[in-house]
């Protein structure tokens, strides 16, 4: 048996981990390839399912192969049956679930029919491309640092460092990053890789200085010094073409979610008070109770004479 065969044979038994798991019946009137308790498994059904994982049609597999594939939609149809007769297709992750895999699903037979025939232009491709290289970082640095967990024992680094002793002999010893192995190296970075507080001080140093005044961010203090820079050379357009046009139809059905949106009747409830899990209606108050009404003077009748 080839190695090909082997992963293949591999991938397919592997199958029965990534098996639908609604419970709803799909509607395949195809002649079926197999039937499990009386359920039909249509030939469409099963050519999908070898084709999303094989990328190829059964015929194109060996016997061996399209035998396993269908044991594991057997297989996978009677844990199916299992979970609903469990009920387990109630509970309230499960349900969210595949509540979520249905508008995962849906969402992209959608795109795929709307975005169909609006193929990205060459004109919107250069857009793109020159709008991504606008707001790309110009420039790559070079920095190392240390980092400690008090703002004090940084400024006794500090100044260490001042009195001469080197950066990077002073990271392997005192930094908690897992950088200081490297002496505190972090290699070659844009400024958005790293979070603000950091690569604003970066920005701000010249090459070989460092941070006088430690840097606080949530992972702690740290010293930072700037090695070098070099000017960053975006990738040509044709590098990056297949990417542009994801980018153009992500932002093509954006929009046309953005106009569903705008012509649905939709009302957000996020902020508003949680009734409490099991808690029953607030009956109603009763009406202040009021003193009866003295009763009504008898007539008295007019006086004789």
């Amino acid at each position: 048996m080839n190695h090909s065969r082997l992963l293949m044979i591999a991938a397919l038994a592997a199958l029965g981990a990534c098996q639908p798991k609604s419970g709803v019946t799909t509607a395949d009137s195809s002649p079926p390839v197999a039937t499990v308790n009386g359920s039909p498994i249509g030939r469409d059904f099963y050519e999908f399912y070898i084709k999303g994982i094989t990328g190829k049609a059964s015929a194109e597999l060996t016997p061996q192969q399209r035998e396993l594939a269908l044991d594991n939609l057997i297989r996978a149809r009677l844990v199916e049956e299992e979970a609903l007769k469990e009920g387990l297709d109630k509970g309230t992750d499960t349900s969210s679930m595949l509540e979520l895999s249905r508008l995962n699903v849906l969402q992209q037979a959608v795109s795929d029919r709307y975005l169909k025939d609006r193929k990205p232009s060459e004109q919107e491709l250069r857009a793109e491309y020159e709008t991504q290289i606008s707001s790309t970082p110009k420039q790559e640095y070079h920095a190392r640092h240390i980092l400690v967990a008090t703002e004090p024992f940084a400024d006794k680094l500090v100044t260490r460092l001042d009195k001469g002793e080197k950066f990077d002999a002073l990271a392997k010893q005192e930094s908690m990053d897992s950088s200081k192995s490297n002496g505190g190296d972090l290699g070659w970075f844009t400024p958005d890789r790293m979070v603000p507080e950091f690569a604003g001080a970066v920005m701000a140093l010249k090459a070989g200085e460092y941070t006088h005044k430690p840097i606080q961010t949530q992972y702690g203090w740290h010293i930072i010094q700037l090695l070098d820079t070099r000017e960053l050379t975006p990738p040509p357009f044709d590098q990056v073409r297949a990417r542009l046009e994801q980018i153009v139809q992500n932002k093509k059905f954006h929009s046309y979610s953005d106009e569903l949106m705008r012509n649905a009747k939709v009302e957000k409830l996020l902020d508003k008070p949680v009734p409490q899990a099991g808690a029953s209606a607030a009956a109603p108050k009763p009406a202040a109770e009021t003193p009866a009404p003295a009763a009504a003077p008898a007539a008295v009748p007019p006086p004789k004479g």
